[in-house]
């Protein structure tokens, strides 16, 4: 099952809107998904180069210990954005390397996302429920992807829930199954020094995917290696800085609907999320077809 929702605001003028526009969309996907949900958003923000989400069990923890921590080692100002069970850490340069520290230094926290405009936020529940927590309705920005899952293969929790980052800004949810991603998890550990926290399958498609463009592969082109390597059947929608891509497998038996207009490009599971856009009336829609990359994008 799960439900895969994306959108992607091609006008500025309705930057302002995205979480209010998203959010329906993701809440129509319940039930194929009604387990955990997860939203990714992406935004500018003044001052800040770099950040990281990052997830703890605990609502109190105390995120103010790990900012000084990181501050005395990383030798720069880092500030923190309290969120539920999460917290965003930002510096305001880009090259402070955020989420390598938090890796080596504190194991008991989670990374949610790392970037510059990217946010990963993630929780157990119905995804109304999940959307109210982080007040994604009054968030704004360029594009959101979101998922809504039915766990089929690994357990009901915050980490294993979609959308999965494994590299700057990137993003990736899945609909469907892979039945090599053991094997590419293990070369990517050993080869592309990715550090994977959970067994999900769709964390190793999104590491793959870092792989390639960390060798300078475009997201294009690390998609349509996807369709060499990756064995299974599967949609992603994939979240980048600068836009959005979305691809099926060769058999594309798993759903998939996108529609189009002037000011928004959106894409579902089912059309049903995609009906409550502004316009959608006068949209182009269509069925993306198998193993075809569709990407959209300021570059």
């Amino acid at each position: 099952m799960c439900g895969i929702v994306g959108l992607y605001l091609k006008n500025p003028e309705l930057h302002d809107q995205l979480g209010r526009l998203f959010c329906p969309m993701l809440v129509e996907m319940t039930e194929r998904g009604p387990d955990s949900a997860g939203i990714a958003m992406y935004h500018e923000e003044q001052g800040v180069g770099s950040k990281v989400t990052l997830y703890h069990h605990d609502p109190h923890f105390d995120w103010d210990e790990v900012v000084e921590e990181a501050e005395r080692d990383l030798g720069v100002k880092v500030s923190v954005k309290r969120i539920a069970t999460h917290a965003i850490l930002a510096a305001r340069d880009s090259s402070t390397d955020l989420r390598g520290w938090v890796e080596r230094n504190r194991a008991d926290v989670r990374i949610m996302s790392s970037g510059h405009t990217l946010e990963i936020y993630k929780e157990v529940g119905l995804p109304a429920n999940v959307l109210e927590r982080f007040g994604i309705a009054g968030m704004t920005g360029s594009h959101a992807v979101g998922h809504t899952r039915m766990a089929t293969e690994s357990a009901v929790t915050t980490e294993g829930a979609h959308p999965f980052n494994t590299g700057e800004d990137l993003c990736l949810v899945h609909n469907g199954s892979l039945s090599n991603h053991h094997l590419w998890r293990d070369w990517l550990e050993r080869n592309a020094g990715i550090t994977f926290q959970t067994e999900n399958d769709s964390e190793v498609a999104a590491a793959y995917l870092t792989w390639h463009l960390r060798q300078g592969a475009s997201v294009s082109e690390a998609l349509e290696a996807c369709l060499k390597d990756l064995d299974g059947f599967f949609t992603f929608a994939v979240g980048t800085r600068d836009g959005f891509s979305v691809v099926r497998d060769p058999i594309a038996c798993k759903h998939a609907i996108m529609a189009e207009t002037d000011d928004w490009v959106a894409m579902s599971t089912e059309y049903r999320a995609i009906a409550r856009l502004p316009g959608v009336e006068k949209a182009s829609v269509w069925e993306p077809k198998p193993a075809t990359v569709y990407s959209w994008g300021r570059a």
